[in-house]
């Protein structure tokens, strides 16, 4: 595979992530340049991770990672989506920063979870490719890495235009994003 390849690759295993950092970005409270790196750090690594997982499964998972993997990213997307939602319809300005930082760790790392698990298909099919599987998750990493980041300062910008409103319209992005993957994998792939 050359590097042109793997860079599209990359690129095209990022846009779930990139879609899902803006609603998140426009959600959190005020993020700064650090916190979009950690976030994007967190989905680059998990992005990395995936494939590999994948490459390892080999071709002997590849039907039953397919079978179901845009049902756990679609579960895992409205679940979240449905929780930055209820989240901005009840937010409470008292609760403690402690709690909302784990909170949004573990948020990050089930969104990054979520939009990456279709990578891990992605890996069982560079099983079959000449290809370093390393290098390529490596590429897959750093794209999902830069995408986020940029994705989560985007929506910074939209949740301090929109405050509430731009929470809740991230919410419905996770859920638009989590359908979009349902139906590429059920239907969209009937067509």
């Amino acid at each position: 595979m050359n590097p042109l390849s793997l860079l599209m690759l990359g690129l095209a295993m990022s846009t779930d992530a990139f879609a899902a950092a803006i609603a998140k970005g426009a959600g959190l409270n005020r993020p700064g340049l650090t916190q979009a790196l950690k976030i994007g750090a967190i989905f680059g690594i998990v992005e990395a991770i995936t494939p590999v997982i994948g490459w390892l499964l080999g071709s002997l998972a590849a039907e039953q990672i397919d079978s179901y993997d845009h049902w756990i990213a679609f579960a895992l997307l409205v679940g979240l989506g449905i929780h930055a939602i209820h989240g901005a319809l009840t937010h409470n300005d008292t609760a403690t920063e402690d709690v909302a930082k784990e909170r949004s760790l573990w948020s990050t790392a089930l969104t990054g979870l979520a939009t990456s698990i279709d990578a891990m298909a992605v890996g069982v099919g560079l099983a079959f490719v000449d290809v370093n599987i390393l290098v390529a998750a490596l590429v897959i990493g750093a794209c999902t890495f830069v995408m986020v980041t940029i994705g989560i300062m985007a929506g910074k910008a939209l949740g301090n235009v929109f405050g509430r409103r731009a929470e809740i319209a991230g919410g419905i992005v996770l859920i638009a994003v989590g359908a979009i993957i349902l139906y590429e994998h059920t239907l969209g792939a009937a067509v």
